[in-house]
């Protein structure tokens, strides 16, 4: 008859030199690892919802223009100081509000990529 092995009390794990760290998430997207994938594909994802409405928002505002002047003909002919409405409208107002929707639009981007950076930085 055969005695079964003897019990042993296991304590700790053998480790051979250092523990193991958990990859940074720097390496994980350059080595384009499933985890790095989908850090890199949330960061296009804010990205392209940024672009998409700042898109939506400036294409409706200018594209309201022409509909404003077909329902109000009168605003066509109206001058101010000499000059038609319409291009007063175009640029004294669109262009200053492109320019500010532009400068909303690169510090929103500025932050979606801090906010990416600081997520994967090695701590």
């Amino acid at each position: 008859m055969t005695h079964p092995p003897e019990r042993v009390r296991v304590t700790r794990t053998r480790t051979t030199g250092m523990p193991q760290r958990r990859p940074s998430l720097r390496r994980e997207i350059t080595t384009q690892s499933p985890l790095g994938a989908a850090y890199l594909d949330s960061l296009m994802r804010a990205q392209l919802r940024l672009t998409v409405t700042v898109g939506v928002v400036v294409a409706s505002a200018l594209g309201s223009l022409p509909l404003l002047f077909a329902l109000l003909p009168s605003l066509r002919s109206l001058s101010v100081g000499g000059l038609p409405a319409p291009w007063i409208l175009l640029g004294v107002v669109v262009y200053p509000a492109v320019v500010v929707v532009a400068h909303l639009y690169a510090r929103a981007a500025e932050r979606i990529e801090r906010q990416f950076a600081e997520a994967v930085r090695d701590r």
